[in-house]
């Protein structure tokens, strides 16, 4: 169990890197949509390649927010039953979601969109369409990333509740706590 503890550790530090880093990017988004704002109104400049990043930031954003969000369970979940449960039922749940809807579904968007969206993008050097517009390559492989780093917080999230199932993992209290949303 020591590998995959240090394992685990590993991708929850990864992931907490991009969490900061997308929270810095929605940031990034806000001060770039005001700034092309200001001069697109107020000086009655224009140009497309800053609502182009302002996108390309937001999306970015998601993309690498949603492990993180993963890591810190805060992610959305039916909270019909789950509330209600103990908290080995509550791991019991947890594991069953990963395993069976999580994993498969974040593999699969992975590789379809590596196939289907960055690849054919990155293999002609996809530019935008728009005067003075980004390439859309890079952020194209944002898509399949995510979903992978997402896929890898699916893991460490399995090896943990495996842990807390035998015994020998705890989880820091603020990574497990699950607060009933407000209704």
């Amino acid at each position: 169990m020591v590998f995959w503890a240090k394992l685990s550790e590993g991708i929850d530090r990864v992931n907490q890197l991009f969490g900061k880093a997308a929270s810095i990017m929605i940031l990034l988004s806000c001060v770039v949509s005001a700034t092309n704002a200001l001069l697109r109104y107020g000086l009655d400049m224009s140009n497309n390649w800053p609502l182009e990043l302002q996108w390309y930031l937001f999306a970015a954003a998601v993309m690498l927010g949603a492990s993180y969000t993963l890591k810190r369970n805060e992610h959305v979940r039916v909270d019909l039953i789950y509330s209600s449960l103990s908290e080995r039922r509550r791991i019991w749940v947890d594991l069953f979601g990963l395993t069976l809807f999580l994993m498969p579904a974040c593999l699969l968007f992975a590789w379809l969109s590596w196939n289907s969206l960055f690849y054919p993008s990155f293999l002609v050097a996809e530019q935008s369409q728009n005067s003075g517009g980004l390439a859309r390559y890079p952020i194209k492989f944002i898509v399949p990333f995510g979903f992978f780093m997402l896929s890898l917080q699916g893991l460490s999230e399995i090896i943990k509740r495996i842990g807390m199932l035998k015994g020998k993992y705890v989880l820091p209290a603020d990574d497990l706590n699950y607060e009933k949303p407000w209704q």
